[in-house]
């Protein structure tokens, strides 16, 4: 089943244009990063390293009450809208489930929590859940801890665990008699570190910098590519959910390829995946779209609660 919004999710708070006087007041320091564009609108340099992350600070600071928040160059640097796209389509598939209780008492595994930690920090503001965030680089978990540390009122919704096993996604994180209501993941995109290098350079082609630095302005490492690319990823996700079918409501991941949908489906049918669902989502003129996927039945679905480990 697929759905096609024309935009962001009627609940995302970041709807429009950024309200600026609004994010310096929130946070002055993004008012040094601010001027007016070609087209007389107050805006800031994207190709920016600097002025994106001090945005992130601003909107995350304004919209969710996130007191402090940093990461080291070199690391992702993601784009709140569409990260907090990705969380109200996650709550509607819970609604439809009938998961409309206190928000505590869901439990999201983030596959690749990374050092911004974004995910959880917007799921806790707007819906109250709690969150474990998964890693395989421990200084992006580090980073994702510092942040936790300097915001203590959502420490407690989460906690970050280490995967020691690069090849493994829900093996070692997940615990005996644990249960999860939703997984999330935004998966390495590109296939190597030279096609990552290749795809950033492309972006700041784009934003009209030629020959910018792909590793302070995109992302690093594990967070940007993987043997395979996120074909290969989303797939070995999809298999070695089968082990832990009982164990969570939803599965889901973000597909930015539409050319890595059949490979999707296909990898479904394999694992046994009862039902699936195929979300659109649009954030300006960037399209792509979020795969859940569950082996519970609606029934089992409704009965389902979110543990930890026993």
């Amino acid at each position: 089943m697929s759905h096609a919004p024309a935009r962001l999710h009627p609940r995302n708070r970041h709807q429009g244009r950024y309200d600026f006087p609004a994010l310096i007041a929130a946070s002055p320091a993004l008012a040094r990063y601010v001027a007016r564009n070609a087209y007389g609108d107050d805006s800031i340099d994207f190709a920016d390293p600097a002025a994106v992350k001090a945005l992130n600070r601003a909107l995350l600071r304004l919209h969710y009450g996130v007191k402090d928040w940093d990461i080291p160059d070199g690391y992702l640097c993601p784009p709140i809208p569409g990260r907090a796209d990705y969380l109200h389509y996650l709550a509607d598939l819970l609604a439809a489930d009938g998961a409309t209780g206190p928000g505590a008492a869901v439990r999201v595994l983030d596959v690749g929590v990374g050092a911004n930690c974004v995910y959880p920090l917007i799921g806790v503001a707007e819906y109250g859940w709690h969150f474990v965030g998964s890693d395989i680089d421990a200084g992006a978990l580090a980073s994702a801890r510092r942040i936790l540390d300097a915001n203590p009122d959502r420490a407690a919704a989460i906690e970050l665990r280490r995967q020691p096993d690069p090849t493994a996604i829900f093996d070692g994180i997940i615990r005996p008699g644990e249960r999860f209501d939703l997984t999330l993941c935004n998966p390495p995109f590109h296939a190597s570190r030279a096609e990552a290098g290749a795809g950033t350079r492309r972006k700041w082609n784009n934003l009209g910098r030629e020959g910018g630095n792909a590793l302070n302005f995109g992302g690093r490492g594990s967070e940007l590519w993987c043997p395979g690319g996120e074909q290969a990823f989303i797939t070995r996700m999809i298999e070695q959910s089968a082990g832990y079918a009982g164990h969570c409501r939803w599965f889901s991941t973000l597909v930015s390829k539409a050319a890595t949908l059949p490979a999707v489906r296909r990898a479904l049918r394999h694992a046994g995946a009862g039902r699936s669902e195929i979300i659109a989502m649009a954030q300006g003129q960037k399209q792509s779209r979020l795969v859940a996927w569950t082996f519970l039945d609606d029934a089992a679905r409704r009965r389902f609660t979110g543990t930890q480990q026993g």
